[in-house]
């Protein structure tokens, strides 16, 4: 019984040691997010500029093609990629002097801020979707 419980002891370390390890990572994520760059704004305070300045173009049409756009982030970290998606669409709004948020200021955004890591699932989802997003190819190629 002595083996069995020093095995048992083993797994949890383990177990602790690696759960504990993987928050370390993402908590070490959002800390580096947080960390001001060269002009003195972190990314997380550029983000919250960009939503909050481009708050006034979003259109209802805009906002629900945002929802679909985020629909296949697992639910926990929906809101986190909306916010982060909607910041890239509102800086890319925003570059252009446009009036509204339109349809392909949603797809050009959305490419922008997915890592190229998940290109492959982006536009295998698109295409599910069968939203066209053939203007915006040559961002997909970088």
């Amino acid at each position: 019984m002595n083996n069995a419980f020093m095995w048992f002891i083993f797994f949890w370390v383990f177990v602790l040691i690696t759960f504990m390890s993987i928050g370390g990572f993402f908590m070490f994520r959002k800390f580096m997010k947080v960390l001001p760059k060269t002009d003195g704004k972190s990314k997380l305070d550029w983000q919250n500029h960009y939503v909050e300045s481009s708050r006034h173009l979003w259109t209802e049409d805009s906002k629900t093609f945002l929802n679909m756009l985020v629909d296949p982030v697992p639910t926990p970290f929906r809101d986190i990629a909306r916010h982060s998606i909607a910041a890239k669409i509102g800086q890319v709004a925003l570059e252009s002097q446009a009036d509204q948020i339109t349809q392909d200021h949603c797809i050009k955004g959305y490419i922008l801020a997915t890592p190229k890591r998940d290109y492959r699932s982006l536009t295998s989802y698109l295409d599910k979707q069968r939203v066209d997003y053939s203007a915006f190819k040559h961002l997909l190629k970088g």
